[in-house]
């Protein structure tokens, strides 16, 4: 381990190798987004370049597929990789029932339709993102650019009736003007605090006209790989060990 990272930056790396020693030869995989998934795509790379690992990875985002196309992994699209084997991202927080929050890089729509391609799906993090109730983290609101002051309306006379503790609706900015995702939407980040009932949340956001997806993960994820500085990892699932 390089001596020079982070105390964060250790944890990342930890549980991303950690991760990647599920990978077998000749999967298709989801590459998940942000600084956690970037540590992950690193090792993966590590694998494919040294041992002759051949997998197909489907990238969640423009940054990530730049980074695997260039340390050497095959990068597919979703549509010609059909069911994929496993996807490994990164989340912003958990509990203790493997739900999600994810979207701070603003990639929560192909991070979604990646994850439910999958049959198995791998989170990695550091023990800071592991939370008794989600909703610490703001939740992101993806919604088209048309109505954006509508859906802002809709989502907070929908918070009215959730058990949160906070109802603050912000777009999310960049350099001074909206940030637009890699699929032309905008964000809208949801200060909550903390959900009462994710499941319901998540069903509820969806039926706005003009939310295109949320960063609530429900039900979705097999196992959280929590690295610490130390080098060591904890693996936490829902049931059985995982079996790939």
């Amino acid at each position: 381990m390089p001596s020079d990272l982070s105390l964060s930056d250790k944890a990342k790396l930890v549980a991303a190798k950690r991760a990647c020693e599920f990978v077998h030869d000749g999967m298709k995989l989801g590459l998940g987004t942000g600084s956690t998934a970037a540590w992950m795509v690193r090792c993966l790379a590590e694998r494919v370049n040294k041992e002759g690992l051949k997998v197909k990875g489907v990238p969640t985002s423009i940054q990530t597929a730049d980074l695997a196309e260039e340390l050497g992994i095959e990068v597919i699209t979703l549509d010609s990789a059909g069911q994929l084997d496993l996807t490994i991202d990164g989340t912003d927080e958990f509990d203790g029932d493997l739900n999600l929050i994810k979207g701070g890089g603003g990639a929560l729509l192909r991070e979604k339709i990646v994850a439910t391609a999958s049959d198995k799906i791998i989170v990695i993090a550091d023990n800071g993102k592991h939370v008794e109730r989600l909703g610490r983290f703001p939740l992101p609101v993806e919604v088209l650019s048309f109505g954006l002051k509508s859906s802002q309306f809709l989502i907070r006379s929908l918070l009215e009736s959730q058990n949160v503790d906070s109802r603050i609706i912000k777009t999310r900015m960049l350099d001074n003007v909206p940030f637009v995702t890699d699929e032309g939407n905008y964000i809208l980040d949801l200060y909550l605090g903390q959900i009462g009932d994710v499941a319901a949340l998540n069903l509820a956001l969806n039926q706005i006209p003009g939310v295109v997806e949320n960063g609530l993960f429900v039900g979705l994820c097999d196992m959280v790989i929590v690295g610490s500085p130390d080098g060591t990892v904890t693996e936490k699932t829902k049931g059985p060990n995982l079996k790939l």
